[in-house]
């Protein structure tokens, strides 16, 4: 077995560094996106054991399936898990878990588990997405800094990691931040912190982001530096009810900073907020989620120093339907300590590991970052954070599913663990409401995202 990885892992890198990252792959190593590696950069073969051949993805809704916004049944709820990781055997399961994996089992030997189930790579994309991927291979480049990238439009902008190390894992960083997640989408679900004695308050929102990347009203050129616009507003509880947030995501942030208002419905105004980045702390999360931690990771990279480790076989979420099943109560999910194993689903599948390190004299609470991200979809699946003493802190992981409507992978639950305080915190909770995300192609014009409508959304 490790030789199979050091193998998959040397022949991935001779093909990674044939090219400078400030210059595009050429035609005749991006026509391997048709060939050995899938349309996203994946490896189209399994490990002859238990990572399958990628076939296509999943691409069909199960006839269960009627209707946009409907919670997704189980296409492969006749699988049975096939073992059980715990505090007692994870030691023999050692090369296959993140060093945050293994100290959940640590921390909570009684009650953390890990159930295995068959891997199914179910992750694919529109044809047109996986053309315009095919196309951004050639054409899609690193700003000189790397704090931005050119030459993308609706597709992920480097299937094939390409140039020197650094430049690999800004590239893959960069894959994660702008992957397919549909063009227009809006969800109400919840948030919540969980105490140390289980006790939690929910925080409900209503939510929208329209993906300009992916946006058929516009190209690159006319991008305008901007990735997504995101609205959101508070429905409860009450003393958060009718304030608002609008982001304009921009593509290169050090060239221009993220734009931000917030509409404070006891004063009734929308004013600036331009320290809505890095490790701000995010309100609603008590201080257990960081303003660059929402995605698993976003904004701009400046403050660290990046590396890339290669490809490895690890366990990661994946398949998550258990988790986001309708009519799920809130409290059978989250347990005192972290979310319930028994509403989880783990598989082993390939992934680029990424770590940064804060550059000397820069300020952030994580000094360290450790990145696993989905081989086959560029999601960030699992991270390991590390505080100013160099200690391993907090654990996040984005429950993964494959939305078949879109179709393509994308989280169904976001947790945040803090190891220190022994709390955690997530974010995507819709079990309880009557719809999931609803995705359309009908796209608002920019007027919808304008701070004008960050008023009228928080007098609701």
């Amino acid at each position: 077995m490790k030789r199979t990885v050091k193998m998959l892992c040397v022949t991935l890198a001779m093909s990674l560094s044939a090219t400078s990252a400030w210059t595009a792959v050429s035609s005749g190593e991006a026509a391997r996106l048709k060939k050995d590696l899938t349309p996203f950069g994946a490896i189209r073969k399994g490990n002859g054991k238990d990572i399958p051949d990628w076939t296509g993805g999943l691409s069909k809704a199960p006839p269960e399936y009627q209707r946009a916004g409907q919670h997704h049944p189980d296409p492969f709820k006749e699988d049975k898990v096939l073992e059980t990781i715990t505090a007692q055997n994870f030691e023999n399961y050692d090369r296959f878990l993140t060093e945050g994996l293994k100290a959940l089992f640590r921390t909570y030997p009684t009650s953390f588990k890990l159930p295995i189930y068959k891997t199914r790579r179910s992750h694919t994309a529109p044809d047109w997405v996986q053309e315009n991927t095919f196309k951004n291979a050639t054409r899609a480049k690193l700003s000189k800094d790397g704090n931005g990238i050119s030459g993308a439009y609706g597709g992920v902008p480097f299937p094939i990691l390409h140039g020197s190390n650094s430049e690999q894992a800004l590239q893959a960083i960069w894959n994660h931040t702008t992957r397919w997640r549909g063009i227009y989408v809006t969800r109400r679900s919840s948030e919540a912190a969980i105490q140390r004695n289980g006790s939690y308050t929910l925080v409900n929102s209503q939510q929208e982001v329209l993906w300009n990347l992916y946006n058929p009203k516009v190209n690159e050129k006319k991008l305008k530096n901007i990735l997504f616009y995101y609205l959101s507003f508070t429905i409860s509880p009450p003393r958060l009810a009718g304030g608002a947030i609008l982001v304009h995501e921009t593509l290169d942030q050090v060239k221009e900073a993220r734009r931000a208002w917030g509409y404070n419905a006891g004063q009734r105004r929308v004013r600036k907020s331009p320290n809505l980045a890095y490790d701000a702390p995010i309100s609603a999360a008590e201080n257990l989620r960081t303003a660059d931690d929402t995605d698993m990771y976003n904004g701009a990279p400046d403050r660290y120093n990046w590396s890339y480790s290669g490809v490895r076989e690890m366990y990661i979420p994946y398949n998550s339907y258990v988790s986001a099943q309708a009519g799920l109560k809130y409290s059978e999910l989250l347990g005192v300590s972290h979310v319930n194993p028994e509403h989880t689903r783990w598989e082993k599948h390939r992934v680029h590991v990424v770590e940064a390190n804060l550059k000397e004299g820069r300020r952030h609470i994580y000094s360290k970052r450790v990145f696993y991200i989905d081989e086959d979809s560029w999601n960030i699946a699992l991270i390991d954070q590390y505080d100013g003493r160099g200690d391993l802190w907090r654990v996040s992981m984005a429950l993964l599913k494959n939305y078949y409507e879109l179709p393509g992978v994308w989280t169904a639950l976001d947790v945040f663990y803090d190891l220190q305080a022994r709390r955690y915190h997530v974010q995507g909770l819709d079990t309880e409401e009557r719809s999931t995300l609803v995705f359309s192609e009908d796209v608002p014009g920019r007027r919808h995202f304008s701070p004008q409508s960050l008023r009228r959304l928080g007098k609701r």
